[in-house]
C-alpha cells in the first residue's frame, strides 16, 4: 500500500479544522471534539445544544459535496480493508474514545491548544501508538 502525502491539501484541511475549532470556541464557548459533539446529539442538553451540533456535523458530512461542486468530481476514497475489519476498528475507536475521555480532534486540536495536560498525554499516546502500528503492519507483518 502506498501512502501519498499531499502537503497543500493537508495544510488546507488543517487550517479549516483549526479555524472551525476557533470559531466554535469564540461563538459558543464549546470545544470541537467530534465524538463529544456526536454524543451530544444522542443525548442533547437542550434544543439549542442539539441544533449547533447537527449544523456542525452536517457541515462535516457535506464536505464531499463541496468538493463535487468545486471540482466536478467526488473525492476518490479507497478503503483497503474488509468490512469486518472496519467494524472491529470502529469498535476499538469507540473503546479508546471512552477510556481516553475524548477523540483525536478534541485532544489533538483543541486540548493541545488549551495546553491541557490530559490532552497532551493523550495526543502523545495516540501518536506513538499510531507510529508503532504503522511500523508493525508495514515492516513486521508486511501489509
Amino acid at each position: 500500500m502506498e501512502t501519498v502525502f499531499t502537503p497543500f491539501q493537508s495544510l488546507g484541511g488543517g487550517v479549516l479544522i483549526g479555524l472551525a475549532a476557533v470559531l466554535l470556541m469564540l461563538s459558543l464557548g464549546r470545544i470541537m471534539g467530534a465524538t463529544g459533539i456526536l454524543a451530544g446529539i444522542l443525548a442533547p442538553a437542550s434544543s439549542s445544544d442539539f441544533t449547533w451540533r447537527v449544523v456542525l456535523l452536517t457541515g462535516m458530512v457535506a464536505g464531499p459535496v463541496v468538493v463535487l461542486l468545486v471540482t466536478g468530481a467526488l473525492p476518490e476514497v479507497s478503503v483497503p480493508v474488509s468490512t469486518p475489519a472496519l467494524i472491529i476498528g470502529g469498535l476499538l475507536v469507540g473503546v479508546g474514545v471512552t477510556f481516553g475521555a475524548g477523540c483525536t480532534s478534541g485532544h489533538g486540536v483543541c486540548g493541545m491548544a488549551r495546553l491541557s495536560k490530559r490532552s497532551i498525554v493523550a495526543t502523545l499516546t495516540f501518536m506513538l501508538t499510531t507510529g508503532i502500528t504503522v511500523f508493525v503492519i508495514r515492516h513486521v507483518i508486511g501489509g
